[in-house]
């Protein structure tokens, strides 16, 4: 039996992927209650934006589907590059230098302890 996925996303996020994906390597394979207390103890801008998603994905799980929080496992957490915007600084003899401001889309995906191992019918 295939496990159920829950999952939350957050599109156009305004930082890096390489910056995300710095704190969300740390997460894959582990409770999801103890996967959110790791994050409230990075004291990085990327570690609040990847806990808000995955607060996300686990209201999704409890209340549209009655999964207790103690049963959810981190499957992943998907760092994608979004649309970068395109600005330009201003250079010497007349000419600019481009920049690019990255954006990022994060996806988290939980699954059920109990659904993994087929405990649930």
């Amino acid at each position: 039996m295939l496990a159920k996925m829950y999952t939350a996303a957050h599109r156009h996020a305004r930082m890096s992927p390489l910056k995300l994906r710095q704190v969300a390597r740390a997460l894959k394979n582990q409770p999801a209650a103890a996967g959110r207390e790791k994050l409230r103890f990075i004291p990085r801008k990327s570690a609040r934006l990847i806990e808000k998603v995955l607060n996300s994905a686990i209201a999704n799980a409890e209340n549209n589907f009655g999964v207790p929080v103690d049963q959810l496992f981190i499957n992943n957490v998907i760092i994608e590059e979004g649309p970068a915007f395109h600005r330009h600084l201003p250079a010497a003899r007349g000419s600019a230098h481009p920049i690019r401001k990255r954006t990022s889309n994060i996806r988290v995906a939980l699954f059920s302890k109990d659904q993994l191992y087929g405990t649930e019918s």
